[in-house]
């Protein structure tokens, strides 16, 4: 009988996911796209942000779009992996596996062209106060393999930044049919309303707090 308990135990242990992906991503040029207009955690209105996700070889391959933009605000004195998530910044959350990561990557991109790369350490998967919460920072991202190119479009009041992240980073190249859980974000404040931010994301964590990785989206390279 202890097989059958063992096997029942691994079971409800588990937090990877079964179930239909929500997000096929071809191999580029094609792309799949990602859009959201709620914010989190109200699911008030939100301006549109959209995502084309697609990858080679070697690279993971976004194009975030961000529309109904009127601030474009954003610290001039910040640099490579400064806190610009205190002002406008588009984001994504990246894990390769299946399960509800404690270890992931976040990327973030601000209307200044400027990027947070860091890998977070979140061993409670919540943020939970009292928690280990870390971050481990790519220090030379452009060295590494990153791209990024931002422009910005005041008259039609959008910004768009493509962004390219080695898949070695995850030791994922070649990743044709691997899952990968992911998740997005962006942040919308003014010089009026600065600190207060309006949180924006695709898979909403239902709290003031883009770090509950149970919400993930789930992700597969098709």
């Amino acid at each position: 009988m202890l097989l059958p308990r063992l096997v029942a135990l691994a079971i409800a242990c588990s937090t990877v996911y079964a179930g239909s992906p929500d997000l096929n991503v071809p191999c580029c040029p094609s792309t799949a796209t990602i859009k959201f207009t709620t914010q989190i955690p109200s699911g008030a209105a939100c301006p549109l942000t959209t995502v084309d996700v697609c990858y080679t070889d070697k690279e993971l391959n976004l194009v975030f779009n961000a529309y109904g933009e009127t601030n474009y605000y954003f610290n001039e004195t910040q640099g490579t992996n400064g806190d610009i998530w205190e002002y406008e910044v588009m984001e994504a959350f990246i894990y390769k596996g299946k399960e509800d990561p404690q270890t992931y990557f976040e990327y973030e991109v601000n209307p200044n062209n400027v990027t947070y790369n860091a890998f977070s350490y979140n061993p409670s998967r919540v943020r939970a106060a009292g928690a280990p919460f870390d971050h481990a920072y790519i220090s030379d991202p452009f060295a590494d393999g990153f791209k990024v190119d931002t422009t910005l479009n005041k008259p039609e009041n959008t910004w768009t930044s493509r962004s390219t992240i080695p898949l070695a980073l995850f030791n994922g190249e070649n990743p044709k049919g691997t899952n990968w859980r992911m998740n997005f974000f962006r942040t919308i404040v003014s010089p009026a309303t600065y600190p207060n931010q309006q949180l924006c994301g695709w898979r909403n964590t239902g709290a003031a707090n883009f770090h509950i990785t149970s919400v993930f989206g789930n992700v597969v390279f098709v």
